[in-house]
């Protein structure tokens, strides 16, 4: 049974919430600050952790960049509607995804389902070796990462993200696809999850040594890992 940790400060919508996922077959543990939340969520094992944005001692956004420090449990955060920026910033400091409120139980289920299924679609498999390709090396079974020998630290999203274009190595990878197989969704207009996770695995991605790019853009389309 996959644990959650929902942190919000919303008592009616929690009780509903706890009431939904633990017909859908999940443990719901809860918390209603953000401090609570976050010493939960350092000290316990989760699945998944469903994380507001306004929250009182920690706000969601402290939670996540504090919980980042220490652990990579998958985080979907729950948004007021219309807010891009609060979006954005998620995404920034290692979110896995987004939910806007007010959201429909189905979508909710779904969206929970997919972070997990992506999180354990590697894990799961403990004969997988360790895989090379140049300077990378990437472990689907423990989802770790060594460049040039050292250690990358990915969330479960950016570990997907890597292993989707990796595998595809000079070939153009389609927004469309990457949406589907790595947040579990199909692709929206203006949804810019996909760039922000780019862009976090760029940041954390050394140089290669002869200088040459490990990814390009193409607008509009989608990126090509460069081999």
């Amino acid at each position: 049974m996959s644990r959650i940790l929902l942190i919000d400060d919303d008592l009616g919508l929690s009780e509903l919430l706890a009431q939904l996922l633990e017909l859908e077959g999940f443990e719901l543990t809860l918390a209603h600050d953000g401090q609570v939340g976050l010493d939960l969520a350092v000290e316990q094992s989760f699945d998944l952790i469903l994380l507001d944005v306004m929250l009182p001692k920690l706000n969601g956004f402290e939670v996540l960049r504090a919980l980042r420090t220490k652990k990579q449990t998958p985080v979907l955060m729950l948004t007021a509607r219309g807010d891009e920026i609060d979006r954005v910033v998620g995404l920034e400091i290692g979110a896995d995804d987004y939910l806007p409120k007010p959201f429909n139980d189905r979508e909710l289920v779904a969206r929970i389902r997919a972070i997990i299924r992506r999180t354990n679609v590697h894990t799961d498999d403990k004969t997988q070796a360790v895989q090379t390709f140049g300077d990378l090396k990437l472990d689907p079974a423990r989802q770790e990462v060594h460049c040039q020998d050292q250690l990358i630290v990915l969330t479960g999203t950016e570990f997907s993200l890597l292993f989707e274009l990796v595998h595809h190595a000079g070939e153009l990878a389609s927004k469309e696809v990457l949406s589907e197989k790595v947040l579990g969704k199909k692709l929206m207009p203006f949804d810019r999850s996909l760039d922000m996770h780019l862009s976090n695995l760029r940041k954390k991605m050394p140089e290669r040594i002869d200088g040459r790019p490990r990814v390009k853009t193409i607008r509009g389309k989608g990126y090509i890992w460069l081999p």
